[in-house]
């Protein structure tokens, strides 16, 4: 989950992802995202380095075929042409309604004012998340991770995100979900719907046991080129 999440997740591979709305208050609609179904297998295996080493654009089939969380960003930040910039996430269990994360970005608070104040930005600012759940999270079913973001001047045709939840090296689960078309200058708020596999105890217990090694990458696509990549990792050991 980062920074950018929606379904019943089984690795078959049924089609593309789902949409529907409902009427946010204040008004204005919020889109419900429901994740397409990969069947991971089929992507034949590549590494970090091997995608590294192509050249060109990196593409939604590149990504599916890495079996291990990558050590370092794929794209620049500088490949976000379209500016999509993520300004509020809330992550909240869909069936009791109770709210489990939410941050927002401050207002009026862009890289410029960073580089003025630090006078050295680092690169990575604002694409890796941490957090830190209880055990019972790893019990949920349903999760709804709500994203509002904005673009730029540009058009966006077709926006796509692949995410991938890895714990020691293992590949838990592959979100996939199209965010669609989005118009210039505008501000898109919508829900990802997770739902998650029934994890065995001893998982859960190593997962528990093991903080931050659970580890997610959240790659971004634009007309099927790579335009931003996020990373997080979790820990599910709080309130012990």
């Amino acid at each position: 989950m980062n920074g950018s999440r929606n379904k019943r997740q089984t690795d078959a591979d049924i089609g593309p992802a789902t949409t529907s709305r409902d009427r946010k208050s204040g008004g204005g609609m919020l889109k419900k995202l429901m994740s397409r179904r990969n069947q991971t297998d089929k992507w034949p295996l590549v590494t970090e380095d091997e995608l590294r080493a192509q050249g060109g654009d990196i593409t939604p089939d590149n990504v599916l075929g890495l079996r291990a969380v990558t050590e370092d960003y794929l794209c620049k930040p500088e490949d976000n042409v379209y500016n999509i910039d993520f300004t509020r996430f809330k992550i909240r269990d869909l069936e009791t309604g109770t709210v489990l994360f939410e941050i927002a970005k401050p207002p009026n608070c862009g890289p410029e004012e960073h580089e003025e104040e630090s006078g050295d930005v680092d690169i990575s600012a604002g694409r890796f998340v941490r957090y830190q759940f209880t055990p019972a999270f790893l019990k949920l079913r349903t999760v709804g991770a709500t994203v509002e973001f904005t673009v730029g001047d540009r058009p966006i045709n077709s926006f796509r995100m692949i995410e991938r939840h890895y714990f020691q090296g293992r590949l838990l689960k592959n979100f996939d979900f199209d965010f669609g078309f989005c118009i210039p200058n505008s501000r898109n708020t919508c829900e990802h719907i997770y739902e998650f596999p029934q994890l065995p105890e001893d998982l859960i217990h190593l997962m528990v046991e093991h903080p931050y090694e659970t580890r997610s990458d959240s790659f971004y696509f634009v007309d099927n080129k790579l335009v931003m990549h996020n990373k997080a990792d979790y820990a599910y050991n709080g309130g012990q």
